[in-house]
């Protein structure tokens, strides 16, 4: 294999498909990026068996030359090593080739680099994977889908299934997350065939991970699955993640249909209110805060330490109807919740001091946050 590749065009997918290899492997290949030169263009592999990552740099882009194929083939580079030479090197060119036993010289300007590769034919081969379960969505849409939801899938490996976002696909993609304290929901239109219906669950790290790699674009990327993977696909990048195994439960019940009390506010201001009142609250009362809706049409939010002190603060809200409202929350998970909605006014619907409350953008029934209150007596 002999090829010429523009250096930041290769520094900037090797750094895609270093998203995709782990250090923990008790496969040696795996521990190295893939690259395969063919007359069409250069492909870089990664892979730690949970996520899979290809990216294909074409000869030729915008009709500009940032690859040559002088003779085809393959190799398997140890991917820190290669990553960091790659960055480090002082031409916009970079000549990458192989000779006898898997052992690849990387050369730029005066720069000569002989590294010791693996043989390919080890690299696990990717899946392949059926076109008929197939839906597309604007890279945008599913990156906003993914940050609207993930931050609420759980951390702790004691009900795997919960470290996963649902994704029910039925005319229209559903995406849930929760940790059993709090809960996100996303809804969206996608284009899907009339037919297909599915649900399934993705893995919180495999969805932060491919967020990385969209861009705000309305390009499409098109997620196909089997029963055990999933796969996005853009023009030149293919993310493939497994499946969590089990079932997940059903959420809809823990939603409220109706409410006793809603309160309108400003995000904004809501939102520094509380990340005021939590420099306060402890960390082993998991950012405790309290909420009370007053007559005089104001919410005052409240924290305290035995340790430290008291704050207090009045927000003005926008309207408070119903009956009265006491409640204490997490911080943490109000704040993630409130950066959640990209609207600038909301509404929080309460049913109670130890009832689930919801947040949601006002006008917009897509979103959907839900946070349990804290005990606090």
């Amino acid at each position: 294999m002999k090829t010429i590749i523009n250096r930041n065009t290769l520094v900037k997918s090797v750094n895609n498909v270093m998203k995709a290899i782990s250090a923990r492997t008790t496969i040696p290949a795996l521990t190295g990026i893939k690259v395969e030169a063919t007359t069409e263009g250069i492909t870089l592999k990664g892979s730690d068996s949970d996520i899979s990552i290809s990216v294909f740099i074409p000869l030729e882009k915008e009709e500009k030359i940032v690859a040559e194929v002088k003779e085809v083939g393959d190799i398997v580079l140890q991917a820190k090593l290669f990553s960091e030479i790659i960055r480090k090197l002082p031409e916009d060119e970079v000549i990458i080739e192989t000779g006898e036993n898997f052992i690849a010289s990387v050369r730029s300007g005066s720069v000569n680099f002989d590294i010791n590769g693996f043989d390919p034919e080890e690299y696990p081969r990717f899946p392949i994977v059926d076109k008929k379960r197939i839906f597309q969505v604007p890279q945008s849409t599913l990156k906003n889908v993914i940050q609207t939801t993930v931050f609420a899938a759980s951390d702790a490996e004691t009900r795997p299934i919960l470290t996963g976002v649902c994704w029910d696909v039925k005319e229209q993609l559903l995406a849930t997350a929760t940790d059993s304290h709090r809960l996100s929901n996303k809804k969206i239109p996608v284009n899907v065939g009339s037919d297909l219906e599915m649900k399934v669950v993705i893995p919180k790290k495999s969805l932060n991970e491919l967020s990385k790699l969209l861009d705000d674009s309305e390009e499409m990327i098109s997620v196909m699955f089997t029963d055990k993977l999933v796969l996005f696909k853009t023009e030149n990048l293919y993310f493939y993640s497994r499946l969590l195994e089990g079932n997940f439960p059903d959420t809809s019940r823990l939603i409220p249909k109706e409410s006793k009390s809603a309160v309108k506010v400003i995000k904004r201001d809501f939102t520094q209110a509380i990340e005021r009142a939590s420099l306060l609250a402890k960390e082993s009362q998991n950012h405790v805060i309290k909420l009370v809706a007053k007559e005089d049409g104001n919410i005052q939010i409240s924290s305290k330490s035995a340790e430290i002190g008291t704050v207090v603060e009045d927000v003005s809200a926008q309207s408070i109807e119903g009956d009265e409202v006491k409640v204490s929350f997490s911080a943490k998970y109000m704040l993630e919740a409130l950066k959640a909605i990209s609207t600038e006014d909301i509404i929080i619907y309460f049913n109670g001091a130890m009832k689930p409350f919801l947040i949601k953008p006002i006008d917009d029934d897509t979103t959907l946050q839900l946070l349990l209150p804290v005990r606090t007596y």
